[in-house]
């Protein structure tokens, strides 16, 4: 570790990419037995239809995606941080890390789970944003966020859990107060949380910009190299992206930059008492396609990416192995009522 970074990172990951790694992006939510000459293609083909997409496709490949593309582009906020002198973050804006501004009355939320040491703790979750809504308002153009109040997120940065498992609920909180700022106060961090899981204060700057899905969220059960690539292409085109754009960016609505397949799915089986893998494997065909239809019910709240800061190497927080995001979801419905109760926490890396 280099003198003056401050760098969260999480080892042991050779056990998990063993078993739970998912190949080729694919969102393997049905799991079958590969037949003797059956190659990878032909068994993904026969696999996964093109029901319960984003927008499935019509079989003509030579349609543009352009009609599909009107219909579904939603706005995002992208979020960018940056050190600043404390003075310059007033009490209640939107800001990353630090001490948080909360009602007096607030309890600071507490998770146990193993970290990655094997040692079983009930630790303090890490905070890691607060969203003013109001200031948001402008950026906010589908009118998605409450009109005003504070939006807090927290995580559990030495656990760090992947959002696979039902025991994973309750290791990132998501909190809404219809809240003036003047009525906030800042919050001490519990006596018992480490300095490492103490988050480096930082400013946030936003500005909004028209997001469409990945392929494997806008057509989740098809493996059409071709069309992936059209449509990449096509996206790229719509949304003036350049060759060269990875996703790495921290954006609250919208939809996520995917790392290994579709969300979507997961955030409705685990939530539902599933765990990724090993009980997804096993679900009869009714159970598995009523998750499959539900699944659509959930949109993105947060993603965040490995933060460093802007103007100073001095802070560094690493989801997994490296170059990892973490997605908080929430139901639709949920988001309108604004209920932010239910919101499921899944991290990917590389």
């Amino acid at each position: 570790m280099v003198a003056g970074t401050w760098q969260l990172t999480i080892l042991g990951l050779a056990s998990f990419l063993v078993n739970c790694y998912v190949p080729m992006t694919v969102p393997m939510t049905t799991m079958t037995t590969l037949t003797k000459g059956e190659n990878k293609m032909g068994f993904l083909k026969k696999l996964f239809s093109r029901k319960n997409s984003v927008n499935a496709g019509t079989g003509n490949e030579t349609i543009s995606f352009s009609d599909s593309f009107h219909k579904i582009a939603a706005n995002s906020i992208e979020l960018q941080f940056d050190k600043a002198d404390l003075e310059q973050i007033l009490k209640g804006s939107s800001k990353f890390g630090g001490k948080p501004d909360l009602p007096e009355n607030f309890q600071w939320p507490y998770f146990e789970g193993i970290n990655f040491d094997g040692e079983r703790k009930n630790r303090p979750l890490s905070f890691i944003l607060q969203i003013n809504c109001t200031e948001m308002k402008q950026y906010d153009t589908d009118n998605k966020l409450p009109d005003k109040g504070m939006l807090y997120f927290f995580y559990e940065l030495s656990t760090m859990t992947w959002g696979m498992s039902p025991d994973d609920k309750g290791s990132s909180k998501v909190y809404y107060f219809d809240i003036d700022a003047t009525n906030l106060k800042e919050k001490d961090f519990p006596k018992d949380m480490e300095n490492e899981y103490k988050l480096l204060e930082m400013r946030v700057s936003c500005h909004s910009k028209k997001d469409l899905p990945d392929y494997a969220e806008f057509d989740r059960y098809d493996y059409d190299i071709k069309r992936m690539r059209r449509y990449m292409d096509e996206k790229e085109d719509f949304l003036g992206l350049g060759k060269d754009y990875d996703g790495n960016i921290s954006k609250l609505l919208g939809y996520a930059n995917l790392i290994q397949g579709d969300l979507l799915f997961r955030c409705e089986g685990v939530s539902n008492g599933y765990v990724y893998y090993s009980d997804f494997e096993k679900l009869e065909a009714r159970t598995r396609k009523k998750i499959e239809d539900a699944s659509s019910e959930w949109t993105l709240l947060l993603q965040l990416q490995s933060v460093e800061s802007i103007n100073a190497n001095d802070f560094e927080l690493v989801f997994g192995s490296g170059g990892g995001r973490i997605y908080y979801y929430i139901k639709k419905e949920d988001l309108k009522n604004k209920k932010f109760e239910n919101v499921h926490l899944i991290l990917e890396c590389t």
